[in-house]
Formats: C-alpha cells, structure tokens, sequence
C-alpha cells in the first residue's frame, strides 16, 4: 500500500524526493480511473492532485488513514472542503507558485488579442496580404479591468502598468484602504468596471455568488470592441453568451483558459466552432516549466510536513 498516491502529473524531481522516504504510487492517468483511484487510497496517508482530480466524500472516504491532500495548483472546487475538515484532513494548495505563470499568460493573451494581428499564416500562405485588416490596437493607454484583485491580479496590473495601461479592479475583500489600490481605480460594481475596461481579466475562484458572473448582461455593458480573458475558472462565464457575442462582433476577442467541462464537450467546441477571435487553451495558464517545479516541489514540501510530523 502506497503512503502516498499521486493522482496528475507532478515535476520528476518532486515526486523523486518523494519516494526516497515514503511508499509511492504515482499515476498521472488515475484521475480518469476513480475505481482505481479509490482503491489505491485504502492505505494511503496523502493524496496529491492537479484539478481534474473530484476529491468528494466518497473519495475520503475510500482513504481512511488520510492525513493531507495536496494540491498542485491554487483552485478548490474540485475539493470537498467540507468533507475534508468534517475527516481533519488539511488541505494545502501551492499558493503563489503558478502566480507569475497566470499572470504572464494574462499579459500575452491581452497583446494577442487587441492587437489581433497573429491568425493570418493560412491566409497569407494562401497568397493573401491582409495588411489594412489586420491594423490592431496597442495597449499602451488603454485600461485593464480586473475582477477580483488578489496575488494573481496584483502580478498582471504590475506587467500591465509597464506596458502602458491604466488599471482598474474590483474586489469587495480588499480594504478600500489597503495599499494595493494605490494607482489602481478601483470599481464598486462589476457593470462600471467592465464598461470602463477595454481588456477585462476574471480572478475570482467559483463560487455560488460568482457562477456564471459574466453572462450576457455583464458582456453588454462591455465596451464595443473589447477583449475578455479568464483564467479563473470556467464556470464563472456563460460560455454560450460569451460565444454569442463574440459571433455578434460586440466582443472583440476572446481568450479561455478554463471551461464548464473539462475536458471540452463536444457541445462546448461545437458553441465556439467558427469563431476566429477566440483563444482556446487546456487550463495551461499556471503550468509552464518553471511553474510546474515550484507547484511541484512546493506541494511535495507541504506533504511531506504533515507526514514526517506524525510519523
């Protein structure tokens, strides 16, 4: 029986100095497996896990000896947290690790997509020279709207600042006092902030009070032409009104990192078919090598805490 069962894929160095000291049982395909996944937790003391993985009570359950899971990566709503606090089993995300990931992809999704200057290889190979319709915007003097204004959101304002923009944020849990609003407008209500912005950025987990936050109503008071990046989670965009806008030529582009259902439905791609101002990505945002070593080793210095403490 493993101490340790590591359900996604983890750095090689992390889950190397892991099985040093403790009985290992790492398979980056157990999570489409949940039998074998329950099965191999009979006498596990750690779970570690990526998103994919739905850690509810029956999988709890499943591990009676449990003492911790980790998380690579920052988002719980794959994570009864609940259930986990109801069993005294802590659960320790890599807070931080993926940050300047997120923020980077932010930042290049937000040049990709105003300046909208980079899906034209076909049509050039194909003998094509569409130079007047591909004249985009810069982003120096426009404003970045920010929903939520946590770690993530901090790190792409300062990128963000650099290159020129104004930045704006909303964020009901930051003290209009705190320091982290100097030099940041900062918007009461979601309808103003996304009307000022010509580039919104979503950082808010998935909750009851944020599913489906940005749904057609929010997507109107969007300026004519502007662009949408989420990064957060899925389930905070109504995919379908988010696509209907983008086919109306009111949004002007679109980046998507995270979905409803991961993977894609085939309803999901079949709502988003034909839409050339639309970046699709597999929740890659926080991964990068770099980022995947910190996370990675992060967790495994978590786990490792707990266990060692109660061996």
């Amino acid at each position: 029986m493993a101490d340790i069962v590591i359900s996604e894929f983890m750095d090689s160095a992390a889950v190397e100095g892991l099985s040093k000291d403790f009985d290992l049982l790492y398979d980056p395909d157990l999570v489409d497996r949940p039998d074998d996944l329950k099965a191999a937790l009979a006498g596990a003391r750690a779970l570690i896990v990526r998103n994919r993985t739905q850690v509810t009570a029956a999988v709890l359950a499943a591990g009676p000896k449990l003492e911790a899971v980790g998380r690579l990566g920052v988002g719980l709503d794959n994570i009864d947290l609940a259930a986990c606090e109801a069993r005294g089993v802590p659960v320790f995300p890599a807070t931080g690790a993926n940050d300047q990931a997120v923020a980077e992809y932010v930042i290049a999704a937000t040049l990709i997509l105003l300046r909208g200057a980079y899906h034209a290889g076909a049509e050039m190979l194909a003998g094509s020279w569409p130079r007047q319709a591909l004249m985009g915007r810069e982003v120096a003097g426009k404003t970045l709207g920010l929903v939520g204004f946590g770690a993530i959101a901090r790190q792409v304002a300062g990128r963000a600042r650099a290159l020129g923009m104004d930045i704006a944020a909303l964020d009901p849990f930051v003290a209009a006092g705190d320091p982290a609003w100097r030099g940041v407008g900062r918007y009461e209500t979601l309808e103003s902030l996304l009307g000022a912005a010509d580039a919104g950025s979503l950082h808010v987990p998935l909750t009851d009070g944020t599913r489906a936050l940005i749904g057609a109503a929010a997507l109107a008071t969007m300026k004519p032409g502007a662009v949408l990046i989420n990064t957060a989670r899925g389930g905070v965009v109504d995919e379908a009104a988010l696509a209907e806008s983008l086919r109306s030529g009111h949004l002007g582009g679109a980046a998507l990192d995270v979905f409803e259902q991961e993977p894609l439905s085939a309803e999901a791609a079949a709502k988003f078919a034909g839409l050339a101002n639309l970046i699709l990505t597999p929740h890659i945002a926080g991964v990068t090598q770099e980022a995947n070593v910190r996370v990675s080793a992060l967790t495994a210095e978590n786990v490792r805490g707990v266990l060692e403490k109660k061996t």
